[in-house]
């Protein structure tokens, strides 16, 4: 089914994503982006997939940039085609996704795999992780998003600083700054994004994807976003899910929440 990506779907609803390009540092050429881009509509349409974990193959990369030698194949007007089909087809659809999906990065995140692993909602790295957007060594600059989610993630004289040297960080820098929600050995990545996963995939569905979509648009700075908020907190009342949480609640169990 897929050239450059293994999944695998656990009996709870994890799907784990894995990029497979060990030999190219799992790079991101068009085949990848082909890839994850069924791989993404599978998990926004497949309602027995309730939340998603990104990794690389190997232990040196998760994806350490795009692949350089397509490069050379395109012009203005292919570069722009480039970012549009990468941003709309998969950044932005992970990003937009009402099901969580962390990134578990396992070694060189850099350019493309930065911005892939900025592109999911929050992002646990082993101590060997390196983060970077060196994209001005070779004349250009993030096409992915890395502009506007850097920036958000951790300000905006950080981003500028790491973007226009292009400079890498390490894993212990990446959390200090706020790019990283935790750090593991590397033998205990995947066990943590998946302990991680499903807490969160033990509260209710409907207010889950609520709430990324509210932190999204917090992060965009919508002056909508207190409505919006208020607009969603009044309709989660009106649902099932709710309903079972506050009984649970008044009754000393475990709510046992589907989604309605």
């Amino acid at each position: 089914m897929y050239k450059t990506i293994l999944t695998e779907q656990s009996e709870d609803g994890i799907l784990k994503i894995t990029i497979n390009r060990p030999e190219k540092l799992n790079a991101l050429n068009s085949d990848v982006i082909a890839d994850l881009s069924k791989a993404i509509f599978d998990l926004h349409t497949n309602q027995a997939i309730k939340g998603a974990i990104i990794t690389g193959a190997g232990p040196k990369s998760f994806v350490a940039g795009a692949d350089i030698s397509e490069f050379t194949l395109l012009d203005a007007q292919g570069g722009r085609k480039l970012a549009e089909k990468g941003q709309m087809e998969v950044f932005d659809r992970i990003e937009q996704s009402p099901k969580p999906v962390i990134a578990a990065v396992n070694g060189f995140a850099l350019g493309g795999g930065c911005e892939l692993a900025m592109a999911c909602h929050f992002r646990i790295a082993s101590h060997q992780a390196k983060f970077g957007q060196p994209e001005v060594n070779l004349g250009l600059i993030p096409g992915y998003g890395g502009t506007q989610r850097l920036t958000q993630l951790i300000g905006k004289g950080r981003a500028m600083e790491l973007m226009m040297t292009g400079a890498m960080i390490d894993a212990q820098e990446a959390y200090r700054i706020g790019l990283v929600n935790h750090l593991t050995e590397p033998e205990n990545l995947l066990d943590k994004a998946t302990d991680i996963l499903r807490v969160i995939l033990s509260k209710a569905p409907l207010a889950i994807s609520r709430i990324i979509d509210l932190v999204n648009t917090a992060s965009i700075g919508d002056p909508d976003g207190l409505k919006k908020e208020m607009d969603a907190f009044g309709e989660l009342f009106g649902t099932e899910d709710m309903n079972e949480g506050v009984t649970a609640f008044l009754e000393k169990r475990k709510p046992v929440f589907k989604g309605a």
